[in-house]
């Protein structure tokens, strides 16, 4: 393995997956989220999964408990000092991810690795607020984490090249693909994946079709898994919505401006 202990921050739908997925290797895992009662959720995900995996026989009940104790839970930023490699899966909110970075500088040691599950946001620039810019890299899981083997790596502009090999390595450890994306608005999937939803947005806004019948008609008609619209609401309209408005303000391209409608059912909640 080529880390010793695993931090992550954020025990949502992304952070749990991660721990998921590397406390399975042996890994042991350390998260941190700023309430119990999001630490108790991230648990019950966690059980929740593996229960899955072992009713249709792909771990052992050993595995799974193997995995299970491997995970530590913490509301204290100071949990993660020991990690040598640290994943930020926080809510998508640039002044965010900016916060706890700077508050992990008092934390991590020089020659940890500090990585962000961000979808969207430039990593040069949190990397700008981190002690050690050089390592520091993008590190975008897709989700289900458990189930999605993609893992897009991105270099800021100081990542240093030995550490970003470390990273794929990591993700390599992980079983997952890593792909290399340029440091740009969206990175890869996000840059062709939310256009093509916003545009779905408006075909239903403009009266061409309902929702069903663009999610059946992108099903059918292009062999997709599910429609852009169901996926949508899958990923959450608010991300959406947020990743698109990184793609518009960072391109200054009209093509990327969000739907009305889906700011207006993201404003309805």
């Amino acid at each position: 393995m080529s880390f010793k202990k695993v931090g992550i921050i954020g025990a949502g739908q992304m952070g749990n997956g991660i721990a998921q997925v590397a406390a399975s290797t042996g890994l042991p895992v350390q998260v941190m989220d700023v309430s119990d009662e999001s630490l108790k959720k991230g648990l019950a995900t966690v059980e929740k999964s593996l229960g899955r995996l072992l009713k249709k026989e792909k771990i052992t009940q050993d595995q799974k408990e193997k995995t299970l104790k491997l995970i530590e839970w913490s509301t204290s930023l100071e949990s993660l000092k020991s990690c040598d490699i640290v994943i930020e899966a926080a809510t998508e909110n640039l002044e965010l991810k900016l916060q706890i970075i700077r508050n992990l500088n008092e934390v991590l040691d020089e020659s940890a690795i500090l990585c962000s599950n961000t979808s969207s946001i430039s990593i040069t620039k949190m990397a700008s607020v981190y002690k050690k810019p050089e390592n520091f890299a993008g590190m975008h899981f897709m989700n289900p984490v458990p189930i999605m083997v993609l893992v897009e790596g991105i270099k800021g502009l100081q990542t240093s090249d030995q550490n970003f090999a470390r990273v794929k390595l990591f993700a390599e450890d992980l079983g997952k693909t890593f792909v290399v994306s340029e440091d740009r608005p969206g990175f890869i999937v996000n840059r062709i994946l939310m256009p093509m939803i916003n545009e779905a947005a408006y075909t239903v806004m403009e009266g061409i079709c309902t929702v069903e019948d663009a999610d059946a008609a992108m099903k059918l008609g292009t062999n997709q898994p599910m429609g852009p619209l169901t996926l949508a609401d899958f990923i959450g309209l608010d991300t959406c919505l947020a990743i698109m408005n990184v793609l518009y303000d960072g391109m200054g391209d009209s093509k990327y401006r969000p739907c009305p409608l889906l700011a207006k059912y993201v404003e309805a909640g």
